[in-house]
């Protein structure tokens, strides 16, 4: 009888850092990832906005040419 209390607990415990273990490595590598994708939508966010920057600045002096 000891020795059946003794081995679950010792499953128990194992149990709870392999678990453990692997639930920080999971979380890990999502984190990663998901930074990875932040990062290339802000790439890109900044590629739109410097396009939209160079398009305005392209179309200023054809606004200002029409205005006098």
């Amino acid at each position: 009888m000891v020795a059946s209390t003794r081995w679950a607990s010792i499953r128990i415990t194992i149990g709870t850092l392999l678990g453990g273990v692997l639930g920080f490595y999971v979380m890990h590598r999502v984190e990663i990832n998901y930074k990875e994708k932040m990062k290339e939508r802000l790439a890109m966010c900044e590629q739109e906005m410097e396009r939209k920057e160079q398009q305005r600045v392209q179309d200023e002096p054809l606004s200002d040419s029409i205005k006098a």
